[in-house]
């Protein structure tokens, strides 16, 4: 009988899927010119990664993009999994402690975008433990991508395929917008190691 095993990369291949799966991106600005920081929840490998990885690739090709000034950050939560992208409230801590106090300071706001029940749950009890008071105080949840482009220039930010597929089923269920509604499974997969980056919809860009 086979047995399941979880895959172990050695850190330069750990660092080369962060890249090639784009689950951090500096794109596009908002609408008061502040650059944005673009965070894809469901490309986030968390079991494939350990935490010392994924803090030096944001302190050497993030971090110095942001140039030391006010940003955004667009966090794009649908279709995530919590077995697969979710690293544990331990590792969330550790990596928010290693933020240097300049960037944390420069985090104008944070749009989550698609927040399920538990997720807004999870941020409630333990949001303020993760975060600073000043952090969790800019925290913005976004059910519907229409209410994001009240915010950003939705011609400068790449929206994956999923994600605006699961606004359109919003549309026609809008109880899923709270979490009153379960989602039903999807076949939307994250791309492998050796594959290509997603795919991106002009629906959302039009």
């Amino acid at each position: 009988m086979a047995m399941n095993s979880v895959t172990v990369l050695t850190p330069p291949d750990q660092d080369q899927l962060l890249e090639k799966l784009q689950v951090f991106k500096i794109q596009g600005r908002d609408k008061r010119g502040r650059k944005i920081l673009r965070i894809v929840g469901k490309f986030f490998p968390a079991r494939l990664l350990n935490s010392e990885v994924l803090r030096a690739y944001l302190e050497e090709k993030i971090f110095p993009k942001l140039e030391s000034r006010p940003f955004t950050v667009v966090y794009f939560h649908s279709d995530v999994q919590r077995s697969e992208n979710f690293p544990g409230i331990s590792t969330l801590r550790q990596i928010y402690e290693a933020v240097p106090a300049n960037v944390k300071e420069n985090i104008q706001a944070v749009h989550f975008v698609h927040p399920g029940l538990q997720s807004r749950l999870f941020l409630a009890t333990f949001g303020r433990f993760l975060f600073s008071a000043g952090l969790y105080g800019k925290l913005n949840y976004v059910n519907r991508l229409v209410f994001l482009w009240e915010q950003v220039r939705r011609s400068e930010i790449e929206v994956p395929e999923f994600v605006c597929d699961h606004d359109e089923e919003l549309e026609y269920r809008p109880v899923m917008d709270y979490g009153l509604e379960s989602d039903h499974p999807r076949v939307y997969c994250v791309p492998a190691v050796d594959a290509s980056v997603a795919t991106y919809s002009m629906r959302c860009i039009a």
